[in-house]
């Protein structure tokens, strides 16, 4: 009787935890004081307080800069986005940009693969005045980086990933509908380290992969509209695209 009370009041403690975080996050740029935090969610004060102060020592929730109150965390965000785990990741491609080690003023992401989609996690735009733009999740096999990121699977998770999620159609990725048309292009990315695509008539994008322990992580791409696209850039974008992803890669 004892034990189920304490797994009662686990659940409990989970219930008001999640019920917290949601209240939070119904205006996400506007901080949430603790009084009325507990008062709207019918909270015992002290009961809240102690679940405000876990929550933000997990970094699920932080206190607002230079206001009272509390807003939703990093680690939250990050869980969201996909980008958990990739933090040193994304601070090295901050600390590149903000150095401006990129030559080429087109724009720039890093994505990682999610289920059948490529999730960006970071994007830097150019600052020409036309500018390509894509979805924050986009079909892997429709995307340069999405590409790339399933070419660097072991050969295991290759072969779960086209059971689960069946080969590209003609429409996505023409190259590759059939198994033997799917694994040559899967070499030659591998083997020539960068997925391009270039057989569209909108966005130019190549993709490059971030390595850690040996073992690739995430994708970094440089993307343009096509009518700037030329043979000239393709080559620098290939080795900016190289050089940039080996700086962002663990050491």
């Amino acid at each position: 009787m004892q034990i189920w009370f304490k797994i009662s009041q686990m659940i409990q403690v989970v219930n008001r935890s999640i019920d917290i975080l949601e209240y939070v996050a119904e205006e996400i740029s506007r901080p949430k004081l603790m009084g009325n935090i507990a008062q709207d969610l019918n909270l015992n004060t002290s009961t809240c307080a102690n679940i405000i102060k876990t929550l933000v020592s997990r970094g699920l929730l932080r206190k607002a800069d230079g206001q009272k109150g509390y807003l939703i965390g990093t680690r939250l965000l990050e869980i969201s986005n996909g980008s958990l785990g990739f933090r040193d990741v994304i601070d090295r491609a901050n600390h590149l940009f903000s150095n401006k080690f990129n030559t080429i003023d087109e724009n720039y992401l890093i994505a990682v693969l999610k289920e059948d989609k490529r999730q960006i996690i970071f994007n830097k735009p150019s600052t020409q005045l036309i500018q390509a733009t894509t979805p924050t999740e986009k079909l892997a096999y429709d995307s340069s980086s999405g590409r790339l990121l399933i070419a660097f699977l072991d050969e295991k998770n290759l072969q779960l990933y086209i059971k689960k999620h069946g080969l590209p159609n003609k429409n996505t990725w023409p190259k590759a509908t059939s198994r033997i048309g799917f694994f040559e292009e899967i070499e030659k990315i591998k083997s020539q380290g960068y997925a391009l695509i270039e057989d569209t008539v909108q966005i130019v994008g190549v993709a490059t992969p971030i390595f850690r322990d040996n073992k690739v992580i995430a994708s970094f791409s440089i993307y343009l509209p096509s009518f700037r696209f030329t043979e000239k850039l393709k080559a620098e974008m290939i080795t900016q695209a190289t050089h940039l992803s080996k700086l962002v890669s663990s050491r």
